[in-house]
C-alpha cells in the first residue's frame, strides 16, 4: 500500500463568468430566453427550495446554463411564469442532478423537459460509491464543490452573495459531467439502461402518500383506535397551521410534541402539557383537534393496522408460503450476482416491491415472456424486465 499523500482537490470557488445578476424583471427574462435559444447543446438546470423552512416545495431560485449563452439565476417569486425559458429550451436535453427533487417545482413555474439526463441516476447506474453532486464532481472532474449552502432558507430575500455563487457553480459543472458520464455509460454497455430510466422521468410525478399522519414518530405507542384518531386530528391541525403560515410542519411542532399532547388527551387548554412554546401558542387548535377525535363515532375511527393490497412482508413468507419464499430468495440471489458483476445497486436493477408482487402472484405460465409481461405491468422498465424475467423463470423451474 502506497504511503504517498492523496493530492488535495482544487475547490471551485468562483463561477467562470462571475456571479450572474439575479433576474427579477420580465424584460430580463425575455433577454435570457433569447440568449438561451441562441445557445447550443444541452441545458443545465437546478432549483433551490426552502425545505425544512417553508410548507411549500416551490422553487425560490432557478439556475440555467447553456453553452454559448452562459449562466442565469432567476427569481421565480418575482417571475413566476418561466414559460419563455421553456420555449427557448424547446426540445433540447435537460441536465439535472437528482431530477425527482426538482421536476415538480420546475413544472410549477412552467418548465417541463422533453428529454433529460439525470447525473445522480447515471451515477447509480454506473455504480459510483457516492452519488451526491459534490462526490460525482470529485470523481469525474477532480475538483471539490462546496455544498455548505444546500440546506439554507432559500426564501430569504435578498439572497446572500455566497448562496448565489453556490447556485451558479451547481449548473456550471453539469454539462462536462454529463458528457463524461455519457462516455462511461456507453463503454460499460449501460447507455440503453440509462436512456430508459431518463425517459421514465419525463412522466414522473410525486406519489401521494395515503394517510400521511401514520408516519408520525411514536404513533405505535397509542394503544387504541381512539388514540390513533387523536394523533390523526393533531397531525392535520398542525398541517393546516403550517400551510396557512407557509412554514415547515416540523417548525410548527415536532412529532414528539404532538405525541405528548396525544398522550395527555386534553379537553381544555389548561390540561395541555406545559413547557413547550408551540403547545401554548396553538393551544386552541390542539384542544379542538382532540375534541374532534372524541366526537367521532366508533365506526369512523381509524384502524390501528392497515390492510395492504400487496403481498405480506417477505419475512413472513417462509411460514405463509415456503415455496414462494424459496422462489423469491433464489431470484434475489441471482439479482445480487448480476448487480455485483455489473457494478450497479440491486435496487436499480429491480425495486423490491414489484418483484415481491410478481413472485407472490405470478402469471399463469412460468416462462420468461410471461414474467417479463408481469414485471412491465408492475411498472418495471423494459431493460430491467429483460434481465429479471429469466431469473424468475429459473427460480420457478427449480422450486
Amino acid at each position: 500500500m502506497s504511503d504517498s499523500p492523496i493530492p488535495e482537490l482544487h475547490l471551485l470557488t468562483e463561477p467562470v463568468d462571475g456571479i450572474p445578476h439575479v433576474l427579477t424583471e420580465e424584460s430580463e427574462l425575455a433577454d435570457a430566453a433569447r440568449a438561451i435559444a441562441a445557445g447550443e447543446g444541452s441545458v443545465a438546470l437546478d432549483a433551490e427550495r426552502a425545505s425544512g423552512y417553508r410548507y411549500s416545495q416551490r422553487a425560490y431560485l432557478v439556475q440555467v446554463r447553456r453553452e454559448g449563452a452562459g449562466s442565469f439565476l432567476i427569481d421565480p417569486i418575482a417571475c413566476p411564469d418561466l414559460s419563455p425559458i421553456d420555449d427557448a429550451i424547446g426540445g433540447a436535453e435537460w441536465i439535472l442532478h437528482a431530477a425527482t427533487q426538482d421536476l415538480a417545482c420546475l413544472a410549477e413555474v412552467g418548465l417541463r423537459p422533453r428529454q433529460l439526463f439525470d447525473t445522480e441516476l447515471a451515477a447509480r447506474i454506473l455504480g459510483l460509491p457516492r452519488v451526491g453532486l459534490a462526490a460525482t464532481v470529485e470523481h469525474y472532474l477532480g475538483v471539490s464543490l462546496a455544498k455548505e449552502h444546500s440546506a439554507v432558507d432559500w426564501s430569504t430575500r435578498p439572497l446572500p452573495e455566497p448562496w448565489l455563487r453556490y447556485g451558479a457553480l451547481d449548473v456550471e459543472v453539469l454539462s462536462e459531467l454529463r458528457n463524461l458520464m455519457g462516455v462511461d455509460l456507453a463503454m460499460s454497455g449501460k447507455a440503453e439502461w440509462a436512456r430508459q430510466e431518463f425517459e421514465a422521468l419525463l412522466s414522473w410525478a410525486p406519489a401521494e402518500r395515503p394517510d400521511p399522519w401514520r408516519r408520525t414518530t411514536g404513533l405505535a405507542s397509542m394503544k387504541s383506535r381512539r388514540g390513533y384518531a387523536v394523533v390523526r386530528e393533531l397531525w392535520y391541525a398542525r398541517d393546516a397551521i403550517a400551510r396557512d403560515r407557509d412554514i415547515s410542519a416540523g417548525r410548527i411542532a415536532s412529532d414528539k410534541i404532538l405525541m405528548e399532547i396525544a398522550h395527555a388527551d386534553p379537553r381544555t387548554i389548561g390540561q395541555l402539557p406545559q413547557g413547550h412554546r408551540p403547545i401554548a401558542r396553538y393551544g386552541r387548535q390542539w384542544v379542538a383537534a382532540v375534541a374532534a377525535a372524541h366526537d367521532l363515532p366508533e365506526r369512523e375511527l381509524p384502524e390501528r393496522v392497515v390492510r395492504s393490497d400487496g403481498p405480506p412482508p417477505a419475512r413472513s413468507w417462509a411460514d405463509k408460503d415456503p415455496v414462494a419464499a424459496a422462489r423469491l430468495n433464489a431470484t434475489r440471489a441471482a439479482l445480487a450476482v448480476f448487480a455485483d458483476e455489473h457494478t450497479i445497486p440491486i435496487e436499480n436493477v429491480c425495486s423490491p416491491e414489484p418483484l415481491r408482487r410478481v413472485v407472490w402472484t405470478p402469471p399463469t405460465t412460468f416462462d420468461t415472456e410471461s414474467f417479463e409481461a408481469a414485471l412491465l405491468a408492475e411498472g418495471v422498465r423494459r431493460w430491467q424486465a429483460q434481465i429479471v424475467a429469466p431469473m424468475l423463470a429459473d427460480a420457478f423451474a427449480t422450486s
